[in-house]
């Protein structure tokens, strides 16, 4: 059964992407979404699955056929013993830990969001920070999709291993990801420890700090010379900090008032720098334990917009010093933190860490100020630095410079042509990734 409704509007998290979907569709079961994508194939319309709209390019926008796999979410199948799970691409990370948790299982790794669903986190190559740990995605053993013409086809490490590591990070281009087996660790506990640090203190000692923590990263603050660093390691401590205390600094300080002066700076930019240079004196340290699917996330109720690229590890702390200087030189009206995370190298196709460790640099603006000079600024630096884009993030790259920036492009190409030939899942903004305008291509998108 499938239930669909006329969705007027559709706007992703940060609401700068809007879209008009002809029809809204939630399938109950795989066999109500095959027929949702026979009947579109049918009629010669494309398809776009949505998930919690965390992304902020319009990867998932369309004025055609929009699915959504919120009723398919869930574990279908718990294997403790070899510490596996077969869970439903529509589960929403948050409510994923919390069901793993509940068998003694959890994920390696996690991202600072747990809004997103499963299936949009894999398909963008979502990642949290550990120089031994890689993207989500990595955590894939199998993947089980539906094509346009409404089959379903199961990869997996022994099984199609070619399609496995083109699924792994898709876009949601080569079919709408059902269900994903993914490896587990047992449930453990971290230890999370903040610090202020000067910002060059913090780059020379990096090399030992991302070595030495399970997870480490840091935010450095525009217009000042302080960063705050956030390091993570197992722990058998039991849970502390992580009660009244944490939700008053999270809540309150981090978002409510930092909402509220955001609302100052959109206001008048010129209060930026001298924002951000508070931010920084009133960052607060301290040190907590918990459950880790609880420490992963930090909830953002302040929108943004964001742009993240993952630079090979050894460029990470030159191009963040050249954006720096650009900032300052050219006065940027900026008060978000810039953040500093770290990958392990993979061989996904599409993985923005394929073939070895990057660091990963992300900007934020607060929603409704402008993104320019600064995102385009930013942009060009790490695309001097061998960059390459956060799916999932804004960035102005399309299939002529993409194809430069992963050696197994082609190979993501081929698959995707196999399983996608008409283009059934290709909107005009995944045109632009995947087609080279005037280039001969098995591909024909709809007109």
């Amino acid at each position: 059964m499938t239930s669909g409704v006329k969705v007027k509007t559709w706007r992703n998290w940060s609401g700068a992407v809007v879209a008009h979907p002809s029809s809204f569709l939630q399938p109950e079961s795989v066999d109500a979404l095959k027929a949702a994508l026979r009947d579109a194939s049918a009629r010669a319309g494309t398809v776009r699955v949505v998930g919690s709209g965390h992304s902020f390019p319009p990867l998932c926008a369309t004025d055609e056929t929009m699915v959504s796999l919120e009723a398919l979410h869930g574990l279908e199948s718990v294997d403790a013993a070899a510490r596996e799970a077969v869970v439903w691409a529509g589960t929403n990370l948050r409510e994923l830990g919390t069901l793993l948790a509940s068998h003694g299982l959890a994920m390696e790794n996690l991202g600072d969001i747990n809004k997103q669903s499963l299936g949009g986190a894999l398909g963008t190559g979502t990642h949290g920070t550990g120089v031994g740990l890689g993207i989500l995605s990595t955590q894939a053993a199998a993947m089980t999709l539906v094509t346009a013409s409404g089959d379903e086809v199961t990869c997996s490490e022994d099984a199609s291993p070619e399609l496995l590591q083109a699924a792994r990070v898709s876009l949601g281009a080569l079919g709408v990801v059902t269900r994903v087996r993914l490896r587990l660790l047992p449930a453990y506990r971290l230890r999370l420890t903040r610090r202020n640090l000067g910002l060059e203190e913090c780059l020379a000692g990096l090399e030992e700090a991302r070595a030495r923590h399970r997870h480490y990263e840091f935010f450095w603050f525009p217009h000042s010379d302080r960063v705050m660093t956030k390091a993570m390691d197992l722990t058998d401590e039991p849970p502390h900090g992580v009660g009244v205390g944490r939700w008053l600094n999270e809540m309150v300080m981090e978002n409510a008032v930092f909402g509220a002066v955001s609302r100052a700076c959109r206001l008048r930019p010129a209060l930026c720098a001298p924002v951000s240079r508070l931010s920084a004196k009133l960052a607060s340290e301290g040190v907590l334990a918990g459950q880790s699917h609880t420490l992963f996330a930090t909830p953002r109720l302040v929108r943004f917009q964001e742009m993240e690229y993952g630079v090979p590890v050894e460029r990470g702390p030159d191009c963040l010093r050249e954006l720096a200087e650009y900032i300052t030189r050219q006065q940027l009206p900026v008060h978000f933190p810039v953040e500093y995370r770290f990958v392990r190298g993979d061989d996904v196709f599409l993985s923005p860490a394929h073939g070895g460790d990057r660091a990963f640099i992300a900007v934020h603006q607060y929603r409704g100020m402008p993104l320019e000079p600064y995102f385009s600024g930013a942009e060009a630096i790490f695309r001097n630095h061998g960059g390459r884009p956060h799916w999932g993030k804004l960035h102005t790259q399309t299939a002529a410079t993409l194809k430069h920036l992963y050696p197994r492009w082609d190979d993501f190409q081929r698959v995707r042509e196999q399983l996608d030939p008409e283009g059934r899942f290709l909107n005009p903004y995944l045109r632009r990734l995947f087609l080279e305008e005037g280039a001969k291509s098995a591909t024909h998108p709809r007109a």
